[in-house]
């Protein structure tokens, strides 16, 4: 028996996918219906992402939905977090919004500090400082007089601005607001003082809402576009990274989780922000969770040198199983860099970018595609150790294993590697989690799931998981000793 059939929304900063779930005898069942790239456009010296491409694949997905006759329960969509999108008093769409990637914000930080001291900022948000974050985007855009933003009379986030689009609902969902480092953690509201400082008031965001809740349904418009009816449209954990925590297959607290794609965030789920000394200087973000939870974690630049390397390649092969095969076959440890030093951010050429770290600190320098992606992963696998050694001293429970979900899981090489840096067990599944948090929130919505303890046990039934042991641990102790020295 099928318990409503939903439709996950999931953009990535990469691509993009629509896939249809349902709940069938308890268990989830799931189908890809889309693929599509979602390209950063570069033009005048900015680079943006172009909502109406990304709008139009959805279109399309809701046409191909209605074109199967298939009856949605709902939808829901997911994406990247911190960038918005201006919208003007007659409801249109200003401009393309800017992508996080963009240069402009490059020592917008230091002068936003000039306004208000950096401490007092994390004391109030407990978001790590990232200078792409919405606070530091809306004041470079201030500063510039930006003109969308000068006429701008509600700033959408990008689920809630696709969610628009197709409803014509303007909301402001809490886990992709919490990326903002706008947001109280502690009233789940919009800082005042903070929107003072550039000049916005907090009623240009939309309404408050949380995940689970319905927004509306879709609009006249998107109805006649599409040959559906008025299908809800429910706010999941807007921001990807929530809907991908929301479908860690967990059964206690005792976890920290790793959503390993073009990121990699490492952190741990929490009833209460963390905000502290520590956390600051450690620079640890505190964001939205499902059920108010909060998600306590740490960027990591993940698979993101990985794919911008495999644009220079020319000789490497293009299936990703083969290529992680053949990096193997590299000396180990030749060469490790730090994949948060801020080169890795954009640069004109990945491989120069290593090549030039690996340099000037005095390591062989990599020359192959299968020596550059050793270093990618082993440098990865050391960086996730490095940050859990921080989790273990803030975390308020014992750190027991790694939930490794998304893309990056399917490297088993990787995966083994991050066990025996760690020294502890690492479980990857389930690859699509943003998807599957997606649609499980969107039951949620619809009663079919209670609270996210069933919705995970649900999920850890639905999937395979495989556990990788730590098995050279011994190694990797010295090893992390040099990584250590190498990125000081």
């Amino acid at each position: 028996m099928v318990n409503g059939l939903f439709l996950a929304i999931d953009l990535g900063a990469t691509n993009g996918r629509t896939i249809l779930g349902s709940i069938e005898e308890g268990g989830l069942q799931q189908r890809e219906l889309t693929r599509f790239p979602n390209r950063i456009i570069q033009t005048g010296g900015h680079f943006f992402w172009d909502i109406y491409a990304l709008y139009d694949e959805i279109i399309r997905a809701l046409r191909l939905v209605a074109s199967e006759g298939i009856q949605l329960t709902s939808i829901g969509i997911d994406t990247w977090g911190v960038d918005f999108v201006c919208i003007g008093k007659d409801g249109g769409i200003l401009r393309n919004p800017y992508c996080y990637r963009d240069p402009h914000t490059e020592g917008a930080m230091e002068e936003y500090f000039k306004m208000m001291p950096k401490e007092r900022v994390y004391e109030k948000t407990g978001i790590q400082f990232m200078n792409f974050n919405s606070l530091f985007q809306l004041f470079t855009m201030r500063r510039n007089n930006d003109s969308a933003l000068e006429t701008a009379d509600k700033i959408l986030f990008i689920p809630d601005a696709l969610t628009y689009m197709l409803t014509g609902e303007a909301v402001c969902e809490y886990t992709i607001l919490s990326t903002s480092q706008l947001l109280d953690p502690r009233t789940k509201r919009i800082d005042q003082e903070l929107l003072d400082t550039i000049k916005l008031s907090e009623s240009q965001f939309g309404r408050y809402i949380n995940p689970g809740e319905v927004v509306g349904t879709l609009s006249t418009e998107v109805q006649q576009l599409t040959g559906l009816g008025a299908v809800p449209v429910v706010a999941v954990a807007g921001h990807d990274t929530g809907s991908a925590v929301a479908a860690v297959p967990a059964t206690d607290e005792r976890f920290a989780y790793l959503s390993c794609g073009t990121w990699s965030l490492l952190g741990i789920e929490t009833q209460d922000a963390i905000i502290n000394q520590k956390s600051y200087d450690y620079n640890f973000t505190n964001e939205g969770g499902i059920e108010g939870t909060t998600r306590f974690l740490k960027n990591i630049c993940g698979m993101w040198l990985l794919e911008r390397c495999r644009q220079e390649w020319t000789d490497a092969p293009t299936d990703i199983n083969q290529l992680n095969s053949e990096a193997m076959t590299a000396e180990p440890f030749r060469s490790l860099i730090n994949p948060d030093d801020p080169r890795f951010a954009n640069p004109i050429s990945m491989i120069e970018a290593i090549k030039g770290f690996c340099s000037e600190t005095h390591q062989p320098v990599p020359e192959t595609y299968q020596q550059q992606a050793r270093c990618i992963f082993e440098s990865l696998a050391l960086r996730y150790r490095q940050v859990l050694g921080y989790l273990n001293e803030l975390a308020p429970f014992p750190i027991e294993r790694l939930h490794v979900i998304g893309g990056g899981s399917r490297n088993t090489y990787l995966m083994q590697m991050a066990a025996d840096s760690l020294g502890i067990p690492v479980l990857t599944g389930p690859v699509e989690g943003t998807a599957i948090g997606n649609i499980m929130l969107q039951a949620k919505a619809a009663r079919l799931i209670n609270d996210r303890f069933e919705m995970r046990k649900v999920i850890a039934e639905s999937i395979d998981m495989q556990t990788y042991i730590p098995q050279e641990t011994t190694t990797w102790d010295a090893v992390y000793e040099k990584y250590l020295k190498i990125i000081q």
